[in-house]
C-alpha cells in the first residue's frame, strides 16, 4: 500500500479566532474576522480523469498497478476525496457522461450538490461539470460555451466551457451575485492559436454573464484545465489583462513546447471578424451600416471609411479583457524556489490547472480599454497546499493507491464581503 501525502490549508488571512488558534496566531488581522456582512465560500477544481481518456492513453499510466487504474476503484476514492473537502462549488474536469448519468451525479445530489454538465461537442465522452450546495446558493443562469465552430477552421476543436450565475443564500437585501466559470481547454501544445481564441470565447461569455445593470461587473472564479504553465503568455495575459502577440510562435503560446523551430508565428488577428468577439475578449454587436445608395453603389468616400476600419482590426495585435483575475496559488514554494504541480503522470509533472478569481480591487479595472468597474470582489482567506514533484514521486506518482486522478484538487476559500 503505497502512502499518503499530506495536504494542508494555508491561510492567506487567518479569517476568524478559530483558524488563529489552531495555527498559533494570536496576531488576527480584524478586517479578517467573521461578521453578519461576509458571505464566505469555498471552491474545488478538480480534473477527475476519464476512464476513456485514461486507457486510451494507458502509456501514460505504465509506472501504475493495474488495479488502481479501475473506474470501480478510482470513483470511491475521488467521492471520498470529494466529501472530505466538502466545498461549495465544484468545477470538475473530464467528467464522463456515462459515469456522470449512472454515478457522478446521482452521488453528488444525496451530498447536497445540484449539478449542471456540459458535454464536449462532436463523438467525446466527456466534459464539465459545476455542481453548488442548494444550502449556499441558488442558480440564476447557465451558459455552455462551444468552442467548436463549424464555419471557422481555426475552430475545429471539440473543446467546451459552462458558466454559471449564482446568487448567495443570505438575508441581505442586495442580494450580490457570483459568475462561475468552468473549462478545459485544448491540449495540443503546438496549436496556442486555438487556446488563446478558447479563451478569448470564455471570457466573452464571462464578460456576458457577469455584466450588471449599472455597468459593472460582479465578482469572478475561474477554473479549469487550461492546459498552460505559469508565466507562459496565455497564463500572462489571463492575470495582467493584456497581451501583445506580435511575432509569438503558436507553440509558445502555452509554455508547454519547448522547441520553437519551424514553429508558424499567430497571425494577427487571431480569429476571423465572423467569430464575433472583438480583441477585447468581449462579443461584438455586428452592426450593418446603413448604406445610401448611389445608383446602386457605395460611394467613394464609404468605401474609404470601411476600408480604414478593416485594416485597423486586421493590424491589432494587442488582446485585452475587462478583468483584474489573481491565481489563488503561486505556482512556487517560496522558501525553495520549487515548482508546485497540479498534475503528473509517466510524461510530466507541471502546473496546467488553475482557480481564478476577482481581487478585491476599488473603482475602474487598471487595464487600459477596460473602462469598466469591477464592484467589490472577492478576498482569498485560503488555499489548500500543493507538492512538489518529490513528493508525488514518493507515492509512485499519480494514479496511486489514494489519489485516484492523475491531476490534484485545487482548493480555495473566498470571502464575498457584502
Amino acid at each position: 500500500m503505497e502512502g499518503t501525502i499530506e495536504r494542508n490549508w494555508e491561510y492567506v488571512c487567518n479569517h476568524n479566532k478559530e483558524n488563529a488558534k489552531i495555527l498559533g496566531d494570536k496576531n488576527v488581522d480584524p478586517k479578517c474576522e467573521d461578521s453578519e456582512n461576509n458571505f464566505d465560500f469555498s471552491v474545488m477544481s478538480y480534473n477527475i480523469l476519464s476512464q476513456d481518456l485514461l486507457e486510451d492513453n494507458s502509456h501514460l499510466y505504465r509506472h501504475c498497478r493495474r488495479p488502481v487504474l479501475h473506474w470501480s476503484f478510482r470513483f470511491p476514492n475521488i467521492l471520498k476525496e470529494i466529501k472530505h473537502f466538502d466545498a461549495d462549488v465544484l468545477c470538475l474536469q473530464e467528467v464522463q457522461e456515462d459515469h456522470y448519468g449512472a454515478e457522478i451525479r446521482p452521488s453528488l445530489e444525496s451530498l447536497g450538490y445540484h449539478c449542471e454538465y456540459k458535454m464536449r461537442t462532436g463523438r467525446k465522452p466527456d466534459g464539465c461539470a459545476i455542481c453548488f450546495k442548494h444550502s449556499k446558493f441558488s442558480l440564476l443562469s447557465v451558459n455552455p460555451v462551444e468552442f467548436y465552430r463549424r464555419d471557422i477552421p481555426l475552430l475545429d476543436r471539440d473543446n467546451i466551457g459552462l458558466v454559471l450565475l449564482l446568487q448567495p443564500k443570505i438575508p441581505c437585501a442586495a442580494s450580490p451575485t457570483i459568475c462561475v466559470a468552468n473549462t478545459h481547454l485544448l491540449y495540443n501544445p503546438r496549436r496556442g492559436d486555438i487556446k488563446l481564441t478558447q479563451l478569448a470565447m470564455l471570457l466573452a461569455e464571462i464578460s456576458s454573464v457577469a455584466h450588471q445593470k449599472d455597468g459593472s461587473f460582479c465578482p469572478i472564479v475561474m477554473c479549469g484545465d487550461f492546459n498552460s504553465v505559469p508565466g507562459s503568455p496565455l497564463y500572462s495575459f489571463i492575470k495582467e489583462g493584456r497581451l501583445n502577440y506580435e511575432g509569438l510562435a503558436i507553440g509558445k503560446v502555452s509554455g508547454q513546447e519547448q522547441s520553437s523551430r519551424g514553429q508558424r508565428i499567430l497571425s494577427i488577428p487571431i480569429w476571423p471578424p465572423n467569430l464575433g468577439i472583438s480583441q477585447n475578449c468581449v462579443y461584438e454587436v455586428q452592426q450593418v451600416p446603413k448604406v445610401e445608395k448611389s445608383d446602386g453603389d457605395l460611394t467613394q468616400t464609404q468605401l474609404e471609411k470601411t476600408e480604414v476600419v478593416v485594416t485597423a482590426e486586421k493590424l491589432s495585435s494587442n488582446l485585452q479583457h475587462h478583468f483584474s483575475l489573481s491565481s489563488v496559488y503561486s505556482h512556487y514554494f517560496p522558501d525553495t524556489g520549487i515548482p508546485e504541480v497540479t498534475t503528473c503522470h509517466s510524461r510530466s509533472a507541471i502546473t496546467v490547472d488553475y482557480i481564478f478569481y476577482s481581487a478585491e480591487k476599488e473603482g475602474v479595472a487598471e487595464h487600459p480599454g477596460a473602462e469598466v468597474a469591477l464592484v467589490g470582489g472577492l478576498k482569498l482567506l485560503a488555499r489548500l497546499s500543493l507538492l512538489t514533484e518529490q513528493d508525488l514521486q514518493t507515492v509512485n506518482g499519480l494514479p496511486n493507491e489514494n489519489n485516484s486522478s492523475d491531476h490534484l484538487p485545487l482548493l480555495a476559500k473566498f470571502r464575498l464581503e457584502l
